[in-house]
């Protein structure tokens, strides 16, 4: 990591202000994609001409922590396993350096994801009433959401700038509920974040060059799978995606 620490400083910064101003993007299509810590070293340097680097009272490597929320019968993790074109995805989300959190709904249809949110004072474990009338305000008809699972990862944002997209690289994640904690490893998960698909993109290029293909992944979902185990909820189209990531964190992919 202290290599990664060494690369990122010689990024070009922006402040949040300045980043939320340019390039909120709340309705966006998302390219996502999987590699390993190594990879990520090898990539970054030839990314310094084209983006710059979120940094938030001088910290470049922001933590993150989220509760998802799903019914007794984890709908919201079926409707994904069942590649439903039009899903819910509900969590609470705190940035622990900035001491700011928000109950976001994400509203995935027709490959485009649409994100509302309120700002709340922490994580609370739980759904109050004035979080219900919020999350059926966005068009979730879901009832009785329970806190199923919490995530822990630090990230990386970028904003490009020649380019309104955002970049973001996730690592060091955790999952955890009141029975287990699973710590994933030598994990990176990217993901371009553009108003529409432009393969023009700077990183895209990259990866296009790399042959790294985008790869469809939730975090949500792994965490499920990884915390309730196989032999206790539908797996069974993300097999592939599951022997993909265990490879890229054993440097074999």
């Amino acid at each position: 990591m202290s290599q990664l620490h060494k690369i990122i400083q010689e990024f070009n910064p922006i402040g949040l202000e300045e980043m939320d101003s340019g390039t909120k993007l709340m309705n966006r299509v998302d390219t996502k994609f999987v590699l390993n810590v190594n990879q990520l070293v090898d990539i970054l340097p030839r990314l310094k001409e084209e983006y710059r680097i979120l940094e938030i009272d001088s910290v470049r490597f922001p933590s993150y922590e989220s509760e998802y929320f799903d019914d007794s019968k984890l709908t919201f993790y079926i409707d994904h396993h069942r590649k439903k074109v039009d899903r819910y995805k509900v969590r609470f989300r705190k940035y622990i350096e900035s001491d700011i959190a928000f109950l976001e709904v994400k509203h995935k249809k027709k490959g485009r994801t649409d994100k509302q949110r309120i700002k709340v004072d922490d994580l609370p474990g739980m759904m109050s009433q004035e979080h219900n009338e919020f999350v059926k305000s966005t068009g979730v008809t879901l009832n009785n959401l329970d806190l199923v699972l919490t995530n822990k990862f630090s990230r990386i944002t970028f904003v490009g700038i020649n380019h309104n997209e955002r970049l973001t690289f996730d690592f060091d994640l955790s999952f955890f509920n009141d029975d287990k904690e699973v710590v994933l490893t030598n994990l990176v998960i990217a993901e371009l974040k553009q108003a529409r698909v432009i393969r023009t993109s700077p990183f895209y290029a990259v990866m296009k060059e790399l042959l790294i293909r985008p790869f469809r992944i939730s975090k949500y979902c792994i965490g499920i799978i990884e915390l309730y185990g196989k032999e206790n909820v539908k797996y069974n189209r993300f097999k592939k995606k599951l022997l993909k990531i265990n490879k890229l964190r054993n440097n074999v992919a």
